[in-house]
């Protein structure tokens, strides 16, 4: 347990391009500890194990390894760390993208929520509440975001 506490102190504070761990930790299992380090100090993990067996590549798939290697490891260690890397940077890339996606339709969702309170409110049209949220945003220095998140939390007390 201590080790692997001190794994995850020294990977937070290091914040290395690989971490890579033998599946045969002392007195736990490998695999889950990979996962675990992988959430608390999200980098490419790279495993090394003697085993070969399908479910044992399965579960270090689904923990969130980026590569897999059997003993003995010789000279296939390199291109084997270049390419959990190179994994991970893609596998991060598409995480952020799809984490802006999620924030842009949410967006979107408040935006138009509250253009529709203000439509209703001051009995204006669709682009001038879409203007007056754009000039309150511009001219506080906040996203259209969170302009509206006011708007809707004003109408809520208001009610």
């Amino acid at each position: 347990g201590s080790d692997f506490n001190a794994a995850i102190k020294v990977c937070r504070e290091t914040k290395p391009d690989i971490v890579i761990m033998d599946v045969g930790l002392q007195g736990r299992d490998g695999i889950e500890a990979a996962g675990e380090i992988g959430r608390a100090c999200p980098t490419a993990i790279l495993l090394v194990t003697g085993a070969e067996d399908e479910e044992t590549v399965k579960r270090a798939v689904r923990a969130g390894v980026m590569g897999y290697l059997v003993k003995p490891v010789g000279g296939e260690l390199r291109p084997a760390m270049e390419l959990a890397i190179s994994r991970f940077m893609e596998f991060n890339e598409l995480r952020k993208e799809n984490q802006d996606l999620k924030n842009t339709i949410e967006s979107r969702k408040l935006i138009e929520k509250a253009k529709g309170l203000l439509m209703e409110k001051e009995n204006i049209s669709e682009a001038e509440a879409f203007s007056k949220i754009r000039k309150i945003s511009m001219d506080n220095r906040k996203t259209m975001k969170e302009v509206a998140e006011v708007i809707i939390a004003l109408e809520a007390k208001a009610g």
